[in-house]
């Protein structure tokens, strides 16, 4: 199988790892908050021979650099910047929680700018900013950094909050060190970010191939709102994988891989088909 290798743009702004040919279909993976482009090194090296496959540091994260303000909106518009200097054209995005929610971000201005999408444990809308739900998350989240911890004392039992049963250990090993290295300026910045975020009213209008897959044991995005979310997208085929939590391309990774294959096979036969 061919390695994953880490990269830098020609612009120097985004650190990323890929793996395949580069005249290959484009396969992009956006890690969530306490992610980087590391954390998706099972499915670059399951994917690289049929795909280039492509994972991004999210700007602040690995090797890219921070963004001035951090917005849904500006991760959007770094996303774009971040395919044109790879030369992605036309590709599948692969979203987990809040890089879910910057395709959706970006599908609302470019909505032709995907071949297909997954939406993979997240959300179309994190709701009004003074809500107590939204609050409370916040809070949970930042509140023991307030109090003098370090993301690297949290992340074990951060990771252990989000996973269901029986994760893979190796995979949540990756997970615990993505999360310790997030700087903690990148991490509560984008956690902010998530405040007033709300396309639900786009949904209807996402043209491309979707997979909307969930957790059973997800508590962030948890599964009867993503069925929900699945049934307002025209084109969009729902999975959930049971037992799985919030993580599952790296506590499920088998599982994870096959429902996506199982997607992109049938997405490259319709299009064949169709052509």
């Amino acid at each position: 199988m061919p390695a994953a290798v880490p990269m830098m743009t020609k612009d120097r702004r985004f650190g990323y790892e890929a793996a395949g040919h580069h005249a290959s279909q484009p396969l992009v993976f956006l890690h969530g908050i306490g992610g980087a482009a590391r954390a998706w090194r099972g499915q670059l090296d399951a994917f690289g021979d049929r795909y280039r496959a492509i994972a991004w540091d999210m700007p602040g994260y690995g090797g890219s650099a921070a963004l001035p303000a951090v917005s849904i909106s500006a991760l959007a518009d770094a996303l774009r910047d971040f395919l044109l200097q790879v030369g992605a054209t036309n590709p599948i995005l692969v979203g987990h929680s809040i890089g879910g929610m910057i395709v959706q971000q970006v599908l609302s201005t470019s909505p032709d700018i995907a071949g297909a999408i997954v939406l993979a444990q997240t959300s179309p809308a994190f709701g009004k900013p003074d809500g107590d739900w939204q609050k409370a998350f916040i809070d949970a989240r930042l509140g023991p950094l307030d109090r003098g911890e370090t993301l690297a004392s949290l992340a074990p039992s951060l990771v252990r909050e989000l996973v269901g049963d029986d994760p893979d250990a190796s995979g949540i090993q990756l997970a615990r060190d993505c999360m310790a290295a997030v700087p903690e300026a990148t991490y509560r910045a984008t956690m902010l970010a998530l405040m007033g975020f709300d396309l639900r009213h786009a949904l209807k209008n996402i043209a491309a191939p979707t997979l909307v897959l969930s957790g059973s044991k997800d508590n962030n995005a948890p599964a009867p709102m993503m069925a929900k979310m699945a049934s307002y997208i025209p084109s969009a085929r729902y999975v959930e994988i049971e037992g799985a939590g919030h993580l599952v391309n790296l506590e499920r990774a088998d599982a994870f891989n096959a429902v996506l294959d199982q997607f992109l096979e049938a997405n490259l036969a319709t299009t064949q088909v169709t052509a």
